[in-house]
């Protein structure tokens, strides 16, 4: 019984200790990642213009007033919206306009594709799923250059539509997790369908999508945040057309050199608020994303 003893406080002060120094390692974790953030949220009420210290000497709204008015210094005049020299507004309306069609018509592709390489069986369905596998692991800025002349050719040239395009056009190729999903849905549901006279589009649409909430949840929040976030391709298709920048394009724009000093805390500011819509969509659809992400890796 003796040994016993000790060997179980053994056990449990090694648990301890060992419990204790993961706990110290996801305590450091969480303040090199949470430091940042903070800092970003009190340099955006900064008084002081850039500042280096972490809690800044005097506290203002003008950083967060100055992306939605600006003022004549001459004249004391408001400036109306298009004529601003940097239109935080018309930058999120840009970017809302594209996210929205994108994750809309991004999310619709995705879950057609994953349902058909989930429940039909064709002849040449191994090589598709293998070549989108391989074709995914190239990142989509390689061909840029090529999509911007195929725009240009078509008359869409440094347009918000050909964003939307460029977003949504290999969204297919994003089957994976949502074929994962689908194929956890028992097939009985479409055999007992198409037994009562369903065809395979009424028995996607009607059946199989209303079971499907986490992974379509999961689906667009992904495919919403790429174009609200995205700079590349923004910077390299529009960056002759400032009517049609983006968030990321029109924050970035704020850091050059002539404007730096003066609309650093600004840009702090407009990073802060364009953080909030992501956020909060998060939060309340935390549930839906994890089921997708978990319902989506039980099967490949």
């Amino acid at each position: 019984m003796t040994n016993t003893s000790s060997m179980q406080s053994g056990y449990a002060a090694k648990k301890k200790a060992v419990n204790t120094v993961i706990y110290v390692l996801l305590v450091i974790m969480v303040i090199i990642w949470i430091a940042p953030i903070v800092w970003l949220v009190l340099a955006s009420f900064s008084g002081d213009g850039v500042s280096t210290g972490l809690i800044p000497k005097s506290f203002t709204l003008d950083n967060y007033i100055k992306l939605f008015v600006e003022t004549n210094p001459q004249t004391g005049e408001v400036v109306p919206l298009d004529e601003m020299r940097f239109p935080y507004l018309k930058w999120i309306v840009n970017t809302f306009i594209v996210a929205v069609l994108s994750c809309a018509i991004s999310t619709l592709l995705i879950l057609m594709v994953s349902y058909a390489f989930s429940r039909l069986r064709f002849k040449t369905r191994k090589t598709f799923l293998n070549l989108g596998l391989v074709l995914g692991m190239f990142p989509g800025f390689m061909s840029m250059a090529a999509t911007y002349n195929i725009m240009e050719i078509f008359g869409l040239k440094q347009q918000l539509f050909a964003l939307v395009i460029v977003y949504s056009a290999g969204a297919g190729l994003g089957y994976q997790v949502a074929k994962g999903f689908f194929d956890t849905i028992p097939r009985s549901l479409d055999e007992a369908a198409k037994i009562d006279g369903a065809t395979r589009n009424q028995i996607f649409w009607v059946i199989i999508l209303p079971l499907s909430k986490p992974i379509i949840v999961y689906t667009a929040l992904t495919t919403f945040i790429g174009p609200w976030a995205d700079y590349i391709f923004v910077s390299y298709f529009m960056k002759d057309n400032e009517s049609a920048y983006t968030i990321a394009l029109g924050l970035y724009k704020m850091l050059s050199n002539e404007t730096y000093s003066e609309y650093f805390t600004v840009f702090c500011a407009g990073a802060v608020l364009i953080a909030i819509p992501i956020t909060i969509l998060f939060v309340i659809m935390q549930r839906f994303y994890v089921a997708g992400v978990t319902g989506g890796a039980v099967k490949g």
